[in-house]
């Protein structure tokens, strides 16, 4: 197993520990929970913080979810395609959100590396969120393109559209009762709108 496996590997093994246990889990945790022995750990990290922060990195990075996206088949309706996206990027923002919680609320923080300076004359290079979205983006595009011709929008709008408001589901102050779209709703609302009838408005 290379380091850069072993790495993937102890990760994976310590993420449902930080989900519970945020920064006060111990690395012999983490050992256990991977199969390997503590000192293990420290040949792949070189301290608990390094391997906090790769943990941060994993939880918020889309490779997971983008390869879960590419997965969709495309011979599928769309109402299934988008609902089968909605609920993994709705898992991917549920494991992301519980693990920097955790992390935060029990004093770990990860500091973002400052982009460079551009130079005279050239765009701001895109940070790494930008470009998270953006490759979210396009991969649900890839999805909707195969119905290009019976849409009244473009996939790269029909997308934005959805990740609008996929990432606008926030609970309802009105309790539970009224909390956010499930991906079923979303993505009833998205092709068909909210009137039972189209024109009855």
């Amino acid at each position: 197993m290379s380091v850069e496996q072993r790495r993937a590997m102890i990760v994976a093994a310590a993420l449902p520990l930080i989900a519970e246990h945020g920064a006060a889990v111990t690395t012999s945790q983490i050992a256990r929970a991977a199969g390997i022995g503590e000192a293990t750990v420290f040949r792949a990290f070189k301290d608990k913080d390094e391997l906090l922060d790769a943990c941060m990195a994993e939880a918020v990075g889309v490779d997971h979810v983008l390869r879960e996206l590419a997965s969709v088949p495309l011979d599928q309706p769309l109402t299934t395609r988008l609902t089968e996206a909605a609920e993994a990027l709705c898992a991917h923002m549920e494991r992301m959100g519980t693990v920097v919680r955790s992390l935060y609320a029990t004093g770990h923080r990860r500091e973002r590396p400052h982009p460079p300076e551009p130079r005279a004359g050239e765009a701001p290079p895109e940070d790494a969120r930008t470009r998270s979205f953006r490759a979210m983006q396009d991969a649900v595009v890839e999805l909707i393109e195969p119905d290009r011709e019976a849409l009244r929008l473009s996939p790269e709008r029909v997308a934005a559209a959805f990740l609008g408001l996929l990432f606008s589901r926030l609970p309802s102050p009105a309790g539970p009762a009224h909390g956010p779209l499930t991906p079923e709703e979303l993505v009833s609302v998205l092709l068909h709108g909210t009137l039972t009838e189209p024109r009855s408005a």
